[in-house]
């Protein structure tokens, strides 16, 4: 007599809008806690795909939970000030976690930036890339302002106007290090940013690397295709279908 299914298990679903100031605590209780709803891909899925659509708004945050365990991995957030005429779009890592990136410096120590890579599709994502971790809110993705006295604009970042590029990120699962992305459309009008996240996914194996855009296969070295959904193949098909975040912008 076969034993009765299990019915699957729900990823939870995080608060609507946290306000940048509590950021810090906000990652440092996520990667302190531990989950009871930690899920357990099958043996046959490597790669866990969500798709979503969740715009990042002026002084907006999205808390992204890469494996739908109620940790918090990174947060997405803009930081927009009229006062300064500025707007800043970043990934900020939880404890032990880091964005594949660079560290780009002028003068000084002091004046050491932490810029966020926009992959494109196929970029490896693993052990032997240069992640950056600690910068101040966060790593650059994106920065805007405006010189009130001559009117004139300066931008940073790698993200200024981009479709379709991938952040590379490490994180942690139960103190072991695993890789992923998180897609976005970053555009900007003035020193106005728009960020829309469209998707993200993450190598189930401990230390494997995984392409920008996969969404299935058993490694890093197999095709990808940036645009599949979850559910057109045999490792989607067996984790049911995915959860879609929704979040209420500011």
């Amino acid at each position: 007599m076969k034993p009765p299914s299990r019915p699957p298990r729900t990823p939870s679903r995080l608060s609507d809008f946290l306000h940048h100031q509590l950021n810090s605590y906000v990652l440092a209780a996520s990667a302190a806690g531990v989950s009871l709803l930690a899920l357990t891909p099958p043996a046959e899925a490597k790669v866990v795909y969500t798709k979503t659509h969740q715009d990042i708004g002026t002084n907006g945050i999205y808390e992204l939970d890469l494996n739908h365990d109620g940790i918090v991995d990174f947060l997405l957030q803009q930081f927009g000030t009229s006062s300064l005429n500025s707007n800043r779009l970043l990934a900020d890592e939880a404890l032990g976690n880091a964005v594949l990136g660079s560290l780009n410096s002028s003068n000084s120590r002091k004046s050491i930036r932490h810029y966020a890579a926009a992959l494109k599709p196929g970029a490896r994502i693993g052990p032997r890339q240069h992640f950056v971790k600690g910068g101040n809110n966060g790593e650059t993705m994106a920065w805007i302002w405006v010189d009130p006295d001559i009117g004139q604009y300066h931008t940073y970042g790698k993200w200024i106007d981009l479709n379709n590029r991938y952040l590379g990120l490490k994180f942690k699962i139960n103190g072991s290090t695993h890789y992923g992305w998180a897609r976005l459309s970053v555009h900007n009008a003035g020193t106005k940013i728009t960020a829309t996240l469209t998707g993200y996914a993450y190598e189930t194996v401990p230390n494997r690397s995984i392409r920008a855009g996969q969404t299935s296969g058993g490694s890093a070295t197999e095709p990808t295709n940036p645009e599949a959904e979850p559910g057109t193949t045999l490792g989607a098909l067996s984790l049911g279908a995915q959860t879609v975040l929704s979040r209420k912008q500011p």
